[in-house]
């Protein structure tokens, strides 16, 4: 089987952080690319989702970015409760 090279820049801490995920999941980032590569191939497009967020959507993720609005719960059980008030 014949093969060919791709070649992309990635910044250095996103790398870093990536690889570490695949070494615990056991994947090279070789392996992982292939994966994508052959994911996009069958489905004939991205494996996942991409929009671009509506306007209440990307205020919102901006707020959050700042640490406004933002609520924190002690526990996923006391979050869920929030919601029924």
């Amino acid at each position: 089987m014949k093969t060919s090279a791709v070649h992309a820049r990635i910044e250095p801490q996103t790398k870093e952080k990536v690889e570490e995920i695949l070494r615990s999941l056991g994947l090279t980032p070789t392996e992982a690319i292939r994966i994508f590569y052959k994911q996009i191939s069958l489905r004939g497009g991205l494996p996942f989702p991409v929009a671009i967020p509506n306007k209440l959507t990307a205020s919102t993720l901006e707020k959050s970015r700042r640490g406004e609005d933002v609520q924190k719960f002690e526990s996923l059980e006391v979050m869920f409760d929030s919601w029924k008030k």
